[in-house]
């Protein structure tokens, strides 16, 4: 690695009026976090002396995105070379290497970012401009890098202006480019908009640089890498390469996916060892799964824990706050939100568990939910140690069941079980011997 200081401007100024969309188009989430940080955090690997980014006006929603990292203003959307020309200011004095990012490509790699960025390394004899090429399977659209015999960068022509010979190049403009910081103030000075677009082209810093006697090299990456994210469509293509990346990750880490394609992953989901995913399992932000785990298939998981040995699912829905203790149990249909479920305990069927603590071993039946929410606040139900709850109980909190306490089915409880008590609340049975019969026997006359 290069001991060249690297500065990172990162260009986030673009509406993306093709996303349709009112949200910047950098804040557009792939794996549950926006693009924009998607970049910082493979960025902060390169431990950078800077980091810019050039935001648009009324952009405060990326300003608070990329925090502490400081934000110029591109006024007018002139181009990338005006982008980069907005955060001179922050540059001034800077003489390592600048390198050049898009907000809407969020998958570069560390490795390639550097590669790039020492292509211009000073100490090195390092080029003036280097640019991040790729040889994507359909090129037409993309403009061409024009390399010499000894792979020095010679021009960059955009598709509409290349000759059949240079339309026959496959190694395309990504985009991404670094500089030497030493050349770059004057680079940009030298720009115009003499074209179709009267626009500012940071690539026209290439020609001027061999003008100039200096070289432009260029680094190639891969075409997943690089991909930009301009419409929904490719957002839908970026979150596939993410999430393809996330399976494998998991599964490198000693996780088996019984169906990979079919399971969906936050950035920052942790699973430990010997954990089973079955089909069609969601995991939301902040979900840290221990060794030894099931979650079966149809689960939706979200700023949950789950401790080693427990079982979740099929069709079980974990929400913020949840706690599944140790070899705990969570069946279908089931629903914890804000509750600890404690070592051994189990919810198998039908039940709703809301801010609330189930004891160690406590078993808890079908039908059962704990009533939290009043209308106006939410109130927590605590349930002790090897309970057991019957089924199609209502449990009213703010209300205790002390340890190894029996409600019956189809109780409503509204205050405190003791220890070791049944609890029954029902009205009474009223049976009528041989109703039914007369019942039917009046409808069947009419």
């Amino acid at each position: 690695m290069t001991d060249t200081p690297i500065a990172v401007v990162i260009l986030a100024a673009g509406k993306g009026t093709r996303m349709k969309s009112a949200l910047p188009k950098v804040m557009h989430a792939v794996a549950g976090r926006p693009m924009i940080a998607h970049l910082l955090d493979t960025v902060s690997e390169l431990a950078p002396q800077k980091v810019v980014v050039v935001v648009g006006p009324d952009m405060d929603s990326v300003t608070e995105a990329v925090a502490p990292h400081p934000t110029c203003v591109q006024e007018t959307r002139d181009g990338t070379g005006g982008a980069v020309n907005a955060a001179r200011g922050e540059l001034e004095g800077f003489t390592g290497t600048v390198l050049v990012l898009y907000g809407d490509t969020p998958l570069v790699r560390a490795e390639t970012m550097h590669a790039a960025a020492a292509a211009c390394a000073p100490e090195g004899g390092g080029a003036a401009v280097s640019v991040l090429g790729f040889r994507p399977a359909h090129f037409h659209q993309y403009g061409r890098l024009i390399t010499s015999a000894d792979g020095a960068l010679e021009a960059i022509v955009e598709a509409k202006d290349a000759s059949p010979e240079e339309l026959e190049v496959n190694l395309c403009n990504s985009g991404v480019m670094a500089f030497d910081g030493r050349h770059l103030p004057g680079l940009l000075d030298r720009l115009d908009t003499n074209n179709a677009k009267g626009e500012y082209y940071l690539t026209d810093t290439v020609a001027l640089a061999r003008g100039d006697g200096l070289s432009a090299a260029v680094v190639e990456g891969e075409e997943d890498e690089l991909l930009g994210v301009n419409s929904r469509a490719d957002l839908a293509v970026a979150e596939a390469v993410v999430q393809g990346e996330l399976r494998a990750r998991a599964m490198d880490g000693g996780t088996t996916l019984v169906d990979p394609g079919t399971v969906w992953f936050h950035h920052d989901t942790q699973l430990g060892q010997d954990v089973v995913v079955g089909p069609n399992v969601v995991f939301g932000p902040g979900v840290t799964v221990a060794d030894n785990v099931e979650i079966r298939a149809f689960c939706h998981l979200e700023g949950a824990t789950v401790e080693s040995g427990a079982i979740i699912g099929p069709y079980a829905r974990l929400r913020p706050g949840a706690l599944v203790g140790r070899a705990a149990h969570v069946g279908n249909f089931v629903e914890i939100k804000n509750a600890s479920l404690g070592p051994g305990a189990k919810a198998n069927h039908l039940t709703y568990i809301g801010d609330a603590d189930v004891g160690a071993k406590s078993n808890i039946g079908a039908g059962t939910i704990t009533c939290n929410y009043d209308g106006f606040g939410k109130y927590r139900t605590v349930i002790g140690e090897g309970a057991f709850i019957g089924s199609n109980s209502a449990l009213v909190a703010p209300v205790t069941i002390g340890d190894g306490a029996i409600v019956a089915a189809g109780s409503t409880i509204s205050r405190d079980v003791e220890a070791d008590a049944l609890s029954i609340e029902r009205a009474p049975q009223d049976d009528k011997p041989g109703w039914a019969a007369k019942f039917r026997k009046l409808k069947s006359k009419g």
